[in-house]
């Protein structure tokens, strides 16, 4: 905000001292301060409130209108305000504004908003930019904590499957949970620090993550899974995990054992939909909120997609819902 204020004290002084030796000091400060507060309008109408709201949401036709609409409230209001200090000051007789004079100001007013585009433009590359960092900086903090949790990860998968052989011959659920287990481990090693994985190893591990859970809720939730997808399309890993995460955090009541759990994976103009439904746990913690994950993952869906994606979560007297659509690859 200081730089933008020495930019205008700038334009106000340099405007003031090329209008000084004919117009006069009075004049002079009254024309600099009318068109650079007219400038201000075209800058700030043009990069706070058509550039957002229009040219970023590509709906030209509606920032070109306004556009065209700006340029003809600054271009003549600064022209008639010029002329009403002259008659009201200065002048000896009035005067009124010639055909060349009207355009005059408007192409003066043109070039300020070409201007305002371009700078609109260059602060658009440099968050861009800045976003882009930050993805990578942030992609290289999570490689490096998980490097970190890696301690000796063949010697951890070489135990679980030898506990696996031995629990095969005594007890066969266990030994699936432990394969289950097993891959969940792998996939957080091998797959979470790529860009992207197959939608099919997403929706393996949240198999196995499910299964896992199951396990520790007597008596079992009722968990009911649709997918319609092509499972050989990929997605940023992780995406789908928080949701179901949050329903066994937050959406089981233990008390009551009354636990239903839908989920829907399809595909719908080329964006994936993820919604999850389940019955409000009526015995939850208060202080307990479903906030910090969901956060958290907008946040990231944030830095991956713009504003190119739709999360919601809702709950009504029954059911907590949530649902996720981004764009597929």
């Amino acid at each position: 905000m200081g730089l933008h204020y020495l930019v205008w004290a700038s334009i106000l002084i340099i405007s003031f001292f090329s209008m000084l030796q004919a117009d006069g000091a009075t004049r002079s400060a009254l024309s600099a301060c009318s068109s650079c507060g007219f400038y201000a309008l075209i800058v700030y109408g043009n990069i706070s409130f058509l550039y957002p709201r229009f040219y970023q949401e590509k709906k030209f036709v509606p920032y070109l209108l306004g556009a065209v609409a700006l340029l003809i409230l600054a271009g003549l209001g600064r022209g008639y305000l010029s002329l009403y200090i002259r008659n009201a000051s200065f002048a000896a007789a009035p005067h009124w504004l010639d055909p060349w004079t009207h355009v005059t100001f408007l192409l003066s007013v043109t070039t300020v908003f070409i201007l305002s585009f371009i700078f609109r433009l260059a602060m658009a590359y440099f968050e861009l930019k800045q976003q882009s960092e930050k993805i990578l900086l942030q992609r290289s903090q999570f490689e490096l904590r998980l490097l970190k949790a890696q301690v000796q990860p063949h010697f951890l998968f070489n135990t679980l499957n030898a506990i696996y052989y031995e629990a095969y011959m005594e007890a066969p659920q266990t030994a699936l949970l432990i394969e289950r287990l097993s891959d969940i481990m792998r996939y957080f090693i091998d797959q979470s620090t790529k860009e992207y994985v197959l939608l099919t190893t997403e929706i393996q591990f949240l198999d196995n993550y499910i299964a896992l859970e199951k396990m520790r809720i007597k008596p079992e939730p009722e968990i009911i899974f649709h997918r319609s997808v092509d499972d050989q399309r990929k997605i940023p890993p992780m995406l789908l995990m928080t949701f179901v995460e949050n329903i066994f955090k937050h959406g089981i009541d233990k008390i009551s054992g009354n636990n239903k759990i839908l989920l829907s994976l399809y595909e719908k103009d080329q964006h994936l939909v993820f919604q999850t439904r389940n019955l409000l746990n009526k015995h939850a913690d208060p202080r307990q909120g479903h906030g910090l994950g969901l956060n958290n993952l907008r946040q990231r869906l944030m830095i991956l997609y713009g504003k190119d994606f739709d999360m919601q979560a809702t709950e009504d007297n029954q059911y907590f819902t949530a649902s996720l659509k981004f764009p597929l690859t």
